[in-house]
């Protein structure tokens, strides 16, 4: 029974890919073997340590009476030298491999090579735009002017460049066999580059916990030659369908296991305004507001602006959620002094309405305060101190 345990376990394993440990790009490989390098480091000093517990617990055994007994020892400089060494040696190279190796696989730095035999061509990169969605990726191919839902295809030996973003929380967009991971984050934009170096279909998702739809936010990535691409290019051009404003809009509400969508059209500049989350009319972008705020502000009129300045998906979705409590409310304008007064001439003049007491607080059988003012009445506030000088017209 327990042969047929293991021999099931196997069989289980013998369908996964490492796709971690043999990828198909020339960063992924890159990074595979700073995965692997410094394990091996870390191991110089893991298997001796572990083999030395076994070695001591079983020599200085209660049974062993041979093992050599110096309860009067306490010091080795030959044994604090290996102790100490070793570890500093292999920390020393360890933080020279992580350093060398987090400044040439940075995600923001163009490839200088295409493999480790190929060097980089003088060409432009398949510039590809990726926004994480509630819970299905799209793909905006800006220069081709195709976008996809949930598929994702690029030339062989050609370099990419991702730039990322996300509609509504934080993301992590990974393909294990072509590059690391990158996040995409609402109100900002990252960028990844990589390259694919053999045909094929492989994995990609979403690392990164989202919400209930999380484990649906995977796509089929596939890797063709110049002549696959451009026919998948021309394919996707056939659809007939067009990824306006609207349709966005339509594909940001959260929704499950989305099977892939091609569109043949796509609105322009539709990714910049998914950065500057102003998709949706009416909406002022981020980069518009922080233009006016680095002159200024807009003063009054960005007080009653209000409304082009909430990015709240849920209410649009018409599932806002309460406030402290409260039904869902927008301020929408402020009255100004005149319309408070003509607002309050239609009052019923035989409401039973009392005014507020202005009166200045003062505690149960105390005197008045006395301030700096010492007690002046409003009608001394509008003259002046000779002696002091200090104009009470405030």
């Amino acid at each position: 029974m327990k042969r047929l345990t293991l021999l099931g376990a196997l069989l289980a394993l013998s369908a996964c890919k490492f796709e971690v440990l043999s990828p198909s790009g020339d960063v992924a490989a890159q990074q595979r073997d700073l995965l692997v390098i410094s394990t091996l480091l870390m191991l110089i000093i893991i298997i001796p340590v572990m083999a030395l517990t076994v070695w001591f617990a079983w020599r200085y055994r209660s049974a062993n009476r041979q093992a050599t007994y110096a309860p009067d020892w306490d010091h080795s400089t030959k044994l604090e030298l290996v102790i100490w060494a070793i570890p500093l040696l292999i920390i020393v190279c360890l933080g020279a491999l992580t350093w060398v190796g987090t400044h040439l696989l940075d995600p923001y730095r163009p490839l200088d090579r295409i493999s480790a035999t190929q060097p980089a061509r003088d060409e432009q990169p398949l510039r590809v735009q990726v926004v994480a969605l509630d819970w299905k990726w799209l793909f905006i191919y800006p220069e081709e002017g195709v976008a996809t839902v949930n598929q994702f295809a690029a030339p062989v030996d050609r370099p990419i460049e991702f730039t990322l973003t996300s509609s509504s929380v934080m993301n992590a967009f990974y393909i294990p066999a072509m590059a690391g991971m990158i996040y995409a984050m609402p109100g900002m934009q990252t960028t990844l580059h990589g390259v694919f170096n053999e045909s094929g279909e492989y994995q990609g998702l979403a690392s990164h916990y989202s919400g209930a739809g999380f484990s649906g936010m995977r796509f089929k990535a596939e890797a063709l030659d110049d002549a696959g691409f451009d026919a998948w290019i021309a394919e996707a051009k056939e659809s007939g369908e067009t990824l306006d404003r609207a349709r966005y809009l339509e594909l940001e509400a959260p929704s499950e296991n989305v099977a892939p969508m091609i569109f043949a059209e796509v609105e322009p500049r539709l990714f910049q305004r998914a950065v500057n989350m102003c998709v949706e009319e009416g909406k002022m972008c981020m980069s518009e507001m922080m233009a006016i705020d680095d002159q200024g502000g807009m003063g009054l009129s960005g007080a009653v602006n209000v409304a082009a300045l909430t990015y709240d998906k849920y209410e649009r979705r018409g599932t806002a959620r309460p406030i402290l409590g409260l039904e869902p409310f927008r301020v929408v304008g402020i009255c100004t002094a005149d319309e408070l007064e003509q607002m309050f001439a239609f009052a019923d003049a035989t409401s039973n309405y009392t005014p507020r007491d202005v009166s200045p607080l003062r505690g149960r059988g105390l005197s008045e305060p006395q301030g700096i003012f010492r007690g002046i009445t409003p009608t001394d506030l509008t003259q002046s101190t000779p002696q002091t000088g200090v104009d009470r017209n405030l």
